[in-house]
């Protein structure tokens, strides 16, 4: 997942090689921090939140056979 999203995040960003994506399991969720350029913020949220919902909704498609909820958070 940690890969995927770091992939995704890369190709919309200005600054590809300041993206960094984090990845924390408990037992019963995924986190996946993604931390971008704070101008770059914009690109990865989107208007009203679409690209950022887009992104979710890969990533929980992706882990649809695993067991856990997984979560995204888009941080500067």
């Amino acid at each position: 997942m940690k890969d995927l999203v770091k992939v995704i995040a890369q190709a919309l960003v200005d600054h590809p090689d300041e993206v960094v994506v984090t990845e924390k399991e408990t037992e019963k969720a995924i986190c996946i921090e993604l931390h971008v350029a704070q101008e770059d913020m914009g690109k990865v949220i989107g208007k009203q939140g679409r690209i950022a919902k887009a992104i979710r909704t890969v990533v929980k498609a992706a882990s649809s056979n695993e067991q856990k909820k997984v979560v995204v958070d888009i941080e500067s």
